[in-house]
Parts: structure tokens; C-alpha cells; sequence
């Protein structure tokens, strides 16, 4: 992607602009931006310090400038490596906030690097035992959501609250972090095989929806399609990838435990499988608001926007549920309610001037695979095995579903916001037809 601007500058003030923009772009890949908005950043960067004919080049573990000066200077490339990606929306929505600032008043380079490093050395918005906390409130959520009550709700917290402990402990050991997402999935089937095994008149399978959503890679999966969609096939390859490997380490620990659930002599059938009601009881709507309350801790949402966040929970479980007591199915309906939540959170946030990430993925979270995944796994473990194939595609559509229908909600409002524009063609939006 190539930009041009009027003017230009050399020498050490390029080098700085270059590596502003870089430090810049490489905090916002790493707290959860997609590599559009990480592109685009980087070059108003380096366009408002007067840089000519500069190249961008983000992917999921590296970004690259190159500038190749028109009066016959030598070339420069530089680079920078994305070491650790968490995501944190309230460094992000501050990330934002300087970017705008510096393309705004162009303030010395030498200022914008030391306020780039106190922003990047702040501490995270909430405690580390809060952040916590809200991934077992986010399997709470989920029990209840799909049928299970406090009892339930008390296990899956407790279930996710250990295995989320469980997998620190082998992070601190240098163990892979696939081993560690197994561990904690297997830890939640484990208490859901305890309550079938002791007959709790309960709808013990829940427990493990619940950690399996906590577990479930939403704002990945969401970044994955945008990337594809705006034409970045690369790094949304790389996505994808990741995406597979976190669900394949899931799916190991709910097989590995069902399986031995099976071979123990539990008593495990398809009939314990849950599913959520397609109601709009008091449960339900309590259980869609709890979960995008908690995928907002989780993801370090500012606590101004937390109530909006939370509400776009209850929204899209809403649109789900009636598009469904429509018979339109389910993998239709999941998109269409995910471009509804999309085009909703997407308003909002250029109302407050905010990335739509921070209110679309914390709401995505009701519809989340968790069910059926378990579900796949459950036949396959009892050795159907076409039957658990099924369940596992559909899953894989669902998940698609639901980031191609965000990124349409969020590009329906940008069409339809016409002042807002921008001179230069988006690379989304260029037609080659396929080729």
C-alpha cells in the first residue's frame, strides 16, 4: 500500500517519524486492532511528518516500512516484531486517541515517543484477579444462558476460575499455551463428568459450555474475516490458523475428558447435551447481559463503557431469538444478527469516537459455538462419528458466521456515512473481479 504526500522530509527526522509510526502500529496489533486500522494508522503517522512514497506491510507477527525517496537517496526499511498480543481496548481506545492527536497537531517526534512509552508502560485498567474473575463470570454467564442454574452458574465459575489458574501455572513453567487452553477446557468437562457421575439433578453439561465460550477465541475470529474481507490474505490466513489451533486445543480437552468419562462408565448420553432456549425469559436475557458485561472485563473495556457493551449482549441474543422463531436457520440467523450488532456498535462508537471493536465483541459472546462444539464432541466421544462431524461444521459456520456478519454491520454504516468518506479508495473496496 503506497501513499504519497506533498512534502517531504530526511535524514533523522524520517528515521524518527519511522519508527514512531512502527511503535505505534506495533502496540495496536498487539491489543487486539485489525491490520486495516494498524495500516492505516501507521501511514497518517508518517504523512503528517512530510514522509514521501512510503510502503506499509502489517501481518500478525511483524511490520515493515520501507521509504524510497524520489531525489535518489538510498532506500530505508524498517522493522518491528509484535512479541506478545493481548488485547486491552482501553490502551487501545488511548492509542487511538494519540494517533489522532498527532496527525492533528504534529507534535515532535521526540514528544510523541515519550508519551508512546508512558501509555504503553501504564498498567492494565483493571487488576489482574479482576480480569479473572470476569473470564469465570463470562462461564457463569454461559451456564446460565444455556439452561443451567446457580448451582450450574456456581460450578462453571469455579471450573474456569481453576483451569484459568491451571493453565498460569504451565504458562510460568514454559509450557505451550495449546496445553494450557486443553488443560482448562479439560478441568471444566471434568467437573461436568463429576455432577453426571453423581447424579446431580442439574444440567451439569452446561459447566462445560460455559468454559468452552470462555476459552472460544471471539475477537481473533472476528479480526481473521476482517482481514480476509479487506483483502489482507495473508495475515488473515495467519489468523485463521491460530483460530483452528485454539479450538483444537479445546476440542482435545473436552475429547480427551469425555473419553475417559466414557471408558470410566459414566453415564453420558446425547441427551445431555444442552442447548439454550430460544426464549426471552428473565434467565436468558440475564445470562446474554452477563456475558457481555463480563467479555467487556475480560477485555479491559473502560468502565464508561461498560453499560453499552454489556447491552449489546442482551441485544443480539434478542435478534438471534426471533430471527430463529422465524425458522430461518441457524447459521443465517447468527450472521444476521452479528451485522445487526455490528451496524448498532459501530454508531455508537463513532458517536464516542471509539473503535467498534470495543462494544461488537464483547456483545458476540451469546452466540458463540460453545453448545454445539460440545455437542460434536459428545457423539464422537459415544462414536458417531458422522453425527460429531456435523456438529463440528456447523460450529466452524456459526464462527464464521459471525465474523462476516460484524465486519458487513460495521461496512453497511461506513457506506452509509457519506460526508465521512475517505479521498483515497480503501483496498477492500477496489473491484478486481477475482483476479
Amino acid at each position: 500500500m503506497t501513499e504519497a504526500v506533498p512534502e517531504a522530509v530526511s535524514g533523522a527526522d524520517a528515521n524518527r517519524a519511522m519508527s514512531l509510526a512502527l511503535r505505534v502500529g506495533e502496540l495496536l496489533l498487539a491489543n487486539g486492532e485489525g491490520t486495516e486500522s494498524v495500516t492505516a494508522a501507521m501511514l497518517a503517522i508518517v504523512r503528517t511528518y512530510g514522509l514521501r512514497r512510503i510502503d506499509a506491510d502489517v501481518n500478525l507477527s511483524a511490520l515493515t516500512l520501507s521509504l524510497v525517496p524520489d531525489d535518489g537517496r538510498l532506500p530505508v526499511t524498517a522493522e518491528r516484531r509484535v512479541r506478545r498480543r493481548e488485547p486491552d481496548f482501553a490502551r487501545l481506545i488511548s492509542l487511538h486517541e494519540l494517533v489522532e492527536e498527532i496527525t492533528r497537531l504534529r507534535p515532535p517526534p521526540a514528544e510523541a515517543q515519550r508519551r508512546l512509552r508512558a501509555l504503553g508502560g501504564r498498567a492494565g485498567i483493571y487488576p489482574g484477579w479482576v480480569v479473572v474473575t470476569a473470564l469465570a463470570l463470562v462461564s457463569a454467564s454461559a451456564a446460565v444462558l444455556t439452561g443451567g442454574g446457580a448451582v450450574v452458574a456456581l460450578a462453571a465459575f469455579l471450573a474456569t476460575a481453576l483451569g484459568d489458574r491451571a493453565g498460569a501455572w504451565l504458562a510460568r513453567r514454559g509450557v505451550a499455551e495449546f496445553f494450557q487452553l486443553a488443560l482448562a477446557a479439560a478441568v471444566g468437562t471434568a467437573a461436568a463428568v463429576f455432577m453426571i457421575w453423581r447424579q446431580m439433578p442439574v444440567q451439569a453439561s452446561a459447566v462445560v459450555v460455559g468454559a468452552v465460550i470462555a476459552l472460544l477465541p471471539g475477537r481473533p475470529l472476528v479480526a481473521c474475516v476482517q482481514d480476509g474481507i479487506a483483502g489482507e490474505y495473508v495475515t488473515a490466513t495467519a489468523r485463521l490458523t491460530e483460530v483452528v489451533f485454539i479450538v483444537a486445543a479445546v476440542v482435545s480437552g473436552i475429547g480427551a475428558m469425555l473419553a475417559f468419562a466414557v471408558k470410566a462408565g459414566v453415564p453420558i448420553t446425547v441427551d445431555d447435551a444442552p442447548a439454550a432456549a430460544l426464549v426471552l425469559s428473565p434467565p436468558q436475557l440475564l445470562g446474554a447481559l452477563g456475558l457481555g458485561l463480563a467479555f467487556a472485563v475480560a477485555l479491559r473495556v473502560p468502565p464508561g463503557h461498560l453499560p453499552p457493551a454489556a447491552l449489546g449482549g442482551v441485544v443480539i441474543w434478542i435478534v438471534y431469538v426471533c430471527l430463529r422463531r422465524l425458522e430461518i436457520p441457524a447459521v443465517l440467523a447468527t450472521t444476521a444478527a452479528a451485522a445487526v450488532i455490528g451496524l448498532l456498535g459501530s454508531a455508537y462508537a463513532h458517536r464516542v469516537r471509539v473503535p467498534p471493536m470495543v462494544f461488537v465483541i464483547p456483545a458476540i459472546g451469546p452466540l458463540l459455538p460453545g453448545s454445539v462444539l460440545f455437542q460434536g464432541m459428545l457423539k464422537l466421544s459415544l462414536g458417531d462419528v458422522p453425527g460429531g462431524s456435523r456438529y463440528l461444521v456447523e460450529a466452524l459456520s456459526i464462527a464464521l458466521g459471525i465474523g462476516a456478519g460484524v465486519i458487513l454491520g460495521v461496512d453497511v454504516l461506513r457506506a452509509m456515512r457519506r460526508r465521512d468518506r475517505p479521498r483515497r479508495m480503501r483496498p477492500a473496496a477496489r473491484r478486481t473481479r477475482g483476479y
